[in-house]
């Protein structure tokens, strides 16, 4: 039986402002843990959110480099989740009303031109992070980032290949940055990608189980997540085992 992958990837990136997508507070990067914090960021009670303008440039921006329609009318919407990094139990999202949607970019792998599809691109708020000392046996959380503008740009299912997807990725990442929307510094996690695979029988027009794969915020880790995730789905299937 020959299997044929197929992968989908919702991409996020911080947005170049200088302060927060719903406060004042700093965007910068680093800083002293939890010192660029405030009642709205971290969501205390009777706080209420206020919109940053360049926030929507920026969004509206990489929706035109990316060939979108762009939205005359967008809503946000809370996203409830519990996790230590997310001081306020829920993030500020957009669910069926976002600033993007549609589009499409052009990427050429192995010297075949191919287009890959842009099902949306929506505006939220980027959690905090934990920071875990192993010697201590103890997990910290910052929330200095907590509240930076973050972009998600969601494809549809259309690369086949590792590959085809590292190209994708480094051509949003040149775009962002040419635009001075994101300034796409990988090490400081200012894009992460989120991977999602299924397998199924070629010729085939029904998709396999999805999984996901999240947080990959370099072109190795994307590459050789997606390779040992077909390797792993391939073992499963063929052992006639179910897909988790």
């Amino acid at each position: 039986m020959k299997l044929y992958p197929t992968i989908g990837l919702e991409i996020h990136a911080e947005l170049l402002t200088n302060s927060k997508v719903f406060c004042t507070c700093s965007a910068e990067f680093g800083g002293e843990p939890n010192s660029r914090c405030c009642p709205v960021c971290s969501g205390l009670p009777g706080t209420l959110p206020v919109l940053n303008a360049k926030a929507v440039e920026y969004i509206i921006k990489a929706g035109y480099i990316m060939n979108c329609e762009i939205s005359r009318f967008t809503k946000w919407d809370r996203k409830n989740y519990f996790y230590p990094d997310l001081p306020k139990a829920y993030q500020i999202s957009q669910m069926p009303r976002p600033v993007c949607l549609g589009g499409h970019v052009d990427v050429t792998v192995d010297g075949e031109l191919k287009t890959m599809r842009i099902n949306r691109i929506h505006l939220e708020e980027d959690a905090g992070k934990l920071v875990h000392d192993d010697i201590e046996r103890v997990s910290l959380a910052d929330y200095n980032r907590c509240g930076i503008p973050l972009i998600e740009i969601v494809t549809e299912p259309d690369f086949h290949s590792a590959a085809e997807v590292v190209a994708f990725f480094e051509k949003i990442r040149m775009m962002l940055q040419y635009a001075g929307v994101c300034d796409g510094k990988l090490e400081q996690g200012s894009m992460r990608c989120d991977v999602n695979i299924s397998l199924a029988e070629k010729g085939s027009d029904k998709l396999g189980t999805r999984t996901e794969v999240k947080n990959l915020n370099s072109t190795k880790a994307i590459q050789r997540a997606i390779e040992y995730e077909i390797y792993r789905q391939t073992e499963l299937i063929e052992n006639g085992e179910r897909v988790v």
